[in-house]
């Protein structure tokens, strides 16, 4: 059933989702985050990226509870680079759950609305992590379009990869963390809707852009990644 990607809708994009119910799911999937170690593929971007630099302005797209943005600022501030760091998401519902979750010292500004409209608005970097999986083929396109466009530096899409053993093996990992129930639904869609290594290319083409490498990072992450 994998050999193609599901396009069923995810509960948690449901904008009508109780907000309480919103920041329990944002808060599990933060958790399965730090247990995937799902920061890693994009941090080491950044080394690559924004290492020797001094400074650098970053936006992540689609930014939920704000887990991946905390991690960057830990990141820079342990190396000692200035980081400006911009989060957008189209749920309203996430500023409020972001905002809770992270220290006001923190250099992280959490932003409702579109990315587009943050063109123009001079980002070193534009990353974004579970997000590609929630757009249409049609939405990527525009999306990959905005990130070589708008990002100075370099970009990353950090995403899942739809692999049997993941997509099997989800189930039991989220029921040994006692996942919300959303997070256990949402999760193992989430492997079905995801892209595999050879249907990426298509997607850089048909946006024009060049350059980019697709690659895994373990554990079943698929990353795809343009450095200037």
């Amino acid at each position: 059933m994998l050999a193609s990607r599901t396009i069923a809708e995810e509960l948690m994009d449901d904008p009508a989702l109780d907000p309480q119910v919103y920041e329990a799911v944002l808060t599990d999937l933060a958790r399965v985050n730090r247990v995937t170690m799902a920061a890693r593929p994009t941090l080491a971007f950044l080394k690559r990226a924004v290492g020797g630099k001094r400074s650098f302005r970053l936006l992540d797209v689609g930014f939920g509870n704000g887990d991946m943005l905390r991690a960057i600022a830990q990141w820079s501030a342990v190396r000692g680079i200035a980081a400006d760091l911009v989060g957008v998401d189209l749920n309203e519902k996430s500023c409020e759950v972001a905002r809770k979750a992270t220290s006001a010292l923190l250099p992280i500004t959490y932003r409702t609305g579109d990315y587009a409209e943050l063109a123009g608005h001079r980002f070193d970097c534009v990353v974004s992590s579970l997000v590609a999986h929630h757009m249409t083929r049609k939405q990527l396109v525009t999306f990959l379009q905005f990130m070589d466009q708008e990002a100075s530096a370099g970009w990353f899409v950090n995403d899942l990869h739809r692999h049997g053993v993941a997509y099997t093996g989800y189930p039991l990992l989220a029921a040994v963390m006692g996942a919300h129930p959303i997070v256990k639904h949402d999760g193992k869609l989430s492997i079905a809707r995801s892209y595999r290594a050879g249907e990426w290319p298509p997607l850089l083409t048909e946006a024009g852009v060049h350059g980019a490498r697709v690659f895994r990072a373990f554990p079943f992450r698929l990353c795809v990644e343009k450095i200037r």
